[in-house]
């Protein structure tokens, strides 16, 4: 297998060759990578681009960081025997990806969502990893290690077609070492979008990524449907005052607060609560003091997303003094971490991400108990008692 040495950012074409360059580096043309054959309707992260007398085409990843500012990686998928085109520098893919490594456990979701969870052949951080399939093959499934202490070894033995990477504050660290390795990589941005159907919609790159498009677009389909259906039904049946709804634990004597446009935030939004900390409009989450937060618990009608915690009584360890609030007063203390490895992994943020209908009723049932059956049961979330 012949794999194209990567540049971070490049010029790529598909259909078109365009003479004197496709643009500053961060910023490419689209024009120069050919037809969009898919773009999404809620995420802002990627675009498929290819052509009519083509079956190959460039996965094109956007800012797929927090900060990137105009960063855009493209991979081509290579097949039927078809020319890398001319100029091409991005990463290659010869045929549909078959051996994937995934760095991130929503990499294992979404490729489990297309039916291709069986393409995995090593993960990072097994022990964090909830999918039925990767935990009943932990014997033949690779641990590569972490970003920053990857067993390169073990990587090069899987053979593998791609590196499914993300990137936090900036590129990944194996980047380099990939490059030099002459392993493909493609970057997918899924925990940067603030749209929770946007996040699921990038399991659409990852099906194109395995030859199942079609399967990825149905899914996606499915999914937004869910979960509009869902949010519209919240709309219009609920009309007295919304539930003011605290967020997080400290770390570190702080109090980090999401911004109002995040994916929490939509989510708790879209449930018919109210987020309580309005003054942060930018892209990342805040600090707040201890005792800011304690005032705005004391407000709070339903706290959630408590950390770690399984129980009141780590509440009480952790924040002794919230015990008097007014949200644990009503008994209103809830996590997502009902379901979790023994390792402490959370299939809130695995299989989560792909099904943000389900996320979306637990807040609802949460929030607006009457408009979810009492029988249908929590699946990401639980009340701490």
């Amino acid at each position: 297998m012949i794999w194209n040495k990567y540049i971070f950012v490049f010029v790529g074409i598909v259909a078109v060759v365009c003479a004197g360059g496709c643009g500053s580096p961060g910023h490419v043309r689209e024009d120069c990578a050919g037809k969009v054959v898919y773009e999404p309707e809620h995420a802002s992260g990627f675009k498929i681009f290819g052509s009519d007398s083509a079956n190959s085409v460039i996965i094109r990843s956007y800012d797929p960081w927090q900060g990137a500012g105009g960063v855009a990686t493209d991979l081509f998928v290579r097949r039927g025997g078809e020319d890398v085109p001319a100029g091409f520098t991005g990463q290659v893919v010869n045929g549909n990806a078959e051996r994937i490594v995934a760095m991130s456990s929503t990499h294992v979701a979404m490729l489990d969502a297309v039916g291709k969870v069986s393409s995995v052949v090593g993960v990072s951080g097994i022990g964090f990893i909830s999918n039925p399939y990767i935990v009943a093959r932990r014997d033949v499934i690779a641990d590569i290690g972490f970003d920053g202490n990857i067993d390169y070894e073990a990587l090069l033995s899987l053979k593998p077609d791609v590196v499914l990477l993300y990137g936090v504050n900036g590129a990944s660290a194996m980047e380099g070492k990939l490059k030099e390795l002459g392993i493909p990589f493609m970057y997918v941005g899924d925990y940067v979008e603030e749209s929770p159907v946007g996040k699921a919609e990038w399991l659409v790159a990852l099906a194109e990524l395995t030859g199942t498009r079609d399967t990825g677009v149905a899914q996606i389909k499915k999914i937004s449907a869910s979960y509009n259906s869902l949010k519209n039904k919240v709309k219009k049946c609920v009309v007295k005052g919304a539930p003011k709804v605290l967020v997080n634990t400290p770390y570190s004597d702080q109090w980090f607060m999401p911004s109002r446009n995040s994916y929490i935030v939509r989510l708790i939004s879209d449930a018919g609560g109210e987020y309580m900390y309005e003054k942060n409009e930018g892209n990342s989450s805040v600090p707040i003091s201890i005792e800011d937060a304690f005032l705005l618990a004391d407000q709070a009608d339903v706290w959630i997303n408590t950390g770690t915690a399984a129980s009141m009584a780590e509440i009480e360890r952790d924040c002794p003094r919230f015990m008097k609030t007014n949200c644990v007063r009503l008994g209103a203390v809830y996590n997502n971490n009902l379901r979790s490895t023994p390792a402490g992994g959370n299939d809130m943020f695995e299989s989560g991400t792909v099904n943000p209908d389900l996320v979306l009723r637990d807040l609802v049932k949460i929030f607006n108990p009457r408009l979810v059956p009492d029988s249908v049961p929590f699946v990401y979330y639980r009340k701490l008692e």
